[in-house]
């Protein structure tokens, strides 16, 4: 009983360090800032459950004046199925200078939709976790660039059954 008891508290020692040890590892990079990018997660997330659109809003918010459609997906999956207008801005490119260009005014509307919001065309839509769903990183991506007048088409809809133009690029 006693060696059990003191390979029990050797183990919780050990372990109690080895965290310790993990926790302390700091590399320091100002480019990277995790506690930032939940807070700002966190905000962007509130801000967002009010500006989700149903399918019909999506389309009528979209034929409004100065409104730009944006597609975060790659270009491959932009070319193969896109809704008709939209700007194709791929995720990873998604950087101070390009959003700068492309949105100069932060108070620009700007609608988004991804690979999870249709189905029936895996192709041009492959899915994705919901929790990797690519609405939320882009919708996370532009609130934490400052800009607050952007939207996002909510529901699932089906490619062949959508009201949504969805074209091909030439």
């Amino acid at each position: 009983m006693k060696l059990r008891f003191a390979v029990a508290a050797f183990l919780m020692l050990f372990v109690a360090s080895f965290a310790d040890a993990q926790k302390a590892k700091e590399i320091p990079n100002p480019s990277i800032d995790m506690k930032g990018f939940l807070k700002l997660a966190g905000e962007a997330a509130e801000h967002r459950e009010k500006r989700r659109l149903t399918e019909d809003e999506f389309i009528a918010m979209a034929k409004e004046s100065g409104v730009v459609v944006l597609d975060a997906r790659s270009k491959q999956k932009f070319d193969e199925l896109h809704i008709a207008g939209a700007v194709n801005l791929s995720f990873p490119d998604i950087t101070v200078d390009s959003l700068a260009t492309l949105f100069p005014d932060k108070n620009q509307k700007i609608l988004i939709y991804c690979n999870n919001n249709f189905v029936n065309e895996e192709r041009a839509f492959p899915r994705k976790e919901a929790a990797a769903s690519l609405n939320l990183s882009t919708y996370i991506s532009l609130y934490t660039y400052g800009y607050r007048n952007v939207y996002e088409l909510g529901p699932l809809l089906d490619v062949k059954t959508t009201k949504l133009d969805l074209v091909k690029s030439e």
